[in-house]
């Protein structure tokens, strides 16, 4: 028993030892008000910006300057010096480039990075943009018309393949909507819009633009696969919901990927495709009544007339499912293309909190599709969590908004804290491997050498253990 207890002892000293060398190659060590997240093997993260006011939406301009929408208050610009390349940064010069009081999430950058684009509940702007002087000029509205109350989260998007196409989103008025049933409406959509074509007035949203689809209940994140230009959305689905009068809110219905094609859409006079909300929703767990054939993924009938069958043949089910409530607010590729990163920003409808993370979906480069078969359950891989779900969403991080930089750093917005991580993958192929949570790694390892040596560490006292 002695041997054992020096042993440890050793190892424990060891591992704290590696994980202070790590830490201390950098000089930036901002602390969070809640217990450190947990980062998954093959993975470095740190908390590199605090303070905000609800960061939501976020991306780069042409001169590696962050662009940051602070729900409520405007936009800023942060600058980062580096120490190691990797994510030991730091926000060495920020300002507001606007104070505009309506901006909420969206935000978008032209391929030149000379025009910057955001959103409020009612109308798109665009604005001419400096980089270097951090200045926006010239303020322009480019949609307009978009008020509703409920989510009121306006997605903007432009396509990578065809960038005189700018996507919108928007989200139903309540739980359930019924103005969605109706095409016309506007409500619950994705509509795109072409720059190269606007007049001088703006575009009515509910009356102009194209359709990508509909019956999406809240599509708050949307991307476009870099090889193939496959466009993808993530929905968060409804609250409250029954089944033949049994109550399957904890668990039902799942958050949805759902696949768009690729841009533009073809030139049809047929109804653009309808993913079903509201009246029908994703299976995330078949233990509801009457499951009958449905499986992970199938779309159940949340109300007569419409029925399983009718839900399976008249509407386009998503791509994949997650858990139910975990709210996806945003969706990024790598640059190969080979992992989709997705926060899921966290329940507020379910008994056991879930989400509160950012997470990964394997998807092949060539095809441009998940790895993962349509009913899959794992499909969504865990990268950067809450060490304690059950504090949230009082004392944990909420992931917002992503944004991925050219060396494939991911950059992650939680509102609900002002705070800002940088997330780095040292490990693996690209298509998902290395991945899964290390319940020994720690935020804020400043090298691979610190990882290397506290990773041998944990495997060796793992050794004696198992030995004993």
């Amino acid at each position: 028993m002695r041997s054992l207890t020096a042993q440890a002892v050793l190892a424990a000293f060891l591992l704290q030892a590696a994980v202070t060398t790590a830490q201390g190659q950098c000089s930036v060590d901002i602390k969070s008000e809640y217990p450190a997240p947990v980062v998954a093997a093959g993975y470095q993260a740190r908390l590199i910006v605090s303070g905000l006011s609800r960061p939501r939406g976020i991306i780069f301009d042409k001169s590696g300057n962050l662009l940051v929408v602070e729900s409520g208050n405007g936009i800023r610009q942060i600058r980062f010096s580096s120490d190691d390349k990797a994510t030991c940064l730091a926000a060495n010069a920020d300002k507001t480039l606007i104070s505009l009081r309506s901006l909420n999430h969206g935000i978008e950058i032209s391929p030149d990075g000379k025009t910057l684009y955001a959103s409020s509940a009612e109308d798109v702007y665009s604005w001419d943009y400096n980089a270097e002087a951090g200045t926006l000029t010239n303020q322009r509205t480019l949609v307009q018309n978009m008020s509703n109350p409920g989510h009121v989260t306006r997605t903007v998007f432009l396509s990578k393949k065809h960038p005189e196409l700018l996507l919108v989103s928007r989200g139903s008025s309540e739980n359930i909507d019924e103005l969605t049933t109706n095409i016309n409406s506007g409500i619950s959509q994705i509509r795109a819009f072409n720059l190269s074509a606007r007049g001088s007035s703006p575009y009515d949203y509910a009356s102009s633009g194209t359709v990508i689809g509909w019956g999406l209940r809240n599509s708050v994140g949307i991307a476009e696969h870099p090889v193939t230009g496959n466009l993808y959305s993530v929905e968060n689905s409804a609250d409250q919901i029954q089944r033949l009068n049994t109550d399957i809110h904890e668990d039902n219905p799942g958050e949805e990927l759902n696949s768009h094609g690729v841009l533009p859409l073809p030139t049809s006079t047929s109804t653009p495709p309808n993913f079903g909300y509201p009246n029908c929703l994703a299976v995330w767990s078949t233990s509801i009544p009457s499951p009958g054939s449905l499986t992970v993924g199938s779309q159940f009938s949340y109300r007569p007339p419409t029925t399983d069958a009718m839900c399976a043949s008249d509407f386009v089910p998503p791509r994949l499912t997650f858990q139910a409530h975990t709210a996806p607010l945003d969706i990024k590729f790598d640059s190969s293309g080979g992992l989709a990163y997705i926060s899921f920003h966290g329940s507020w409808n379910r008994d056991q909190p879930a989400g509160y993370r950012l997470s990964a979906v394997a998807f092949s480069r060539e095809k441009g599709e998940p790895e993962a078969a349509r009913d899959s359950r794992t499909a969504a891989m865990d990268v950067l969590v809450n060490a304690d779900t059950s504090r949230c969403p009082g004392r944990c991080f909420r992931p917002a908004g992503l944004a991925v930089d050219g060396m494939d750093r991911v950059f992650m917005t939680s509102d609900s804290t002002g705070e800002i991580y940088v997330v780095l993958r040292m490990t693996g192929d690209g298509a998902g491997n290395g991945t899964g949570i290390d319940s020994g790694a720690a935020v804020g390892r400043g090298g691979s050498w610190g990882m290397l040596v506290g990773t041998l560490v944990v495997g060796f006292l793992g050794g004696w253990l198992f030995l004993v």
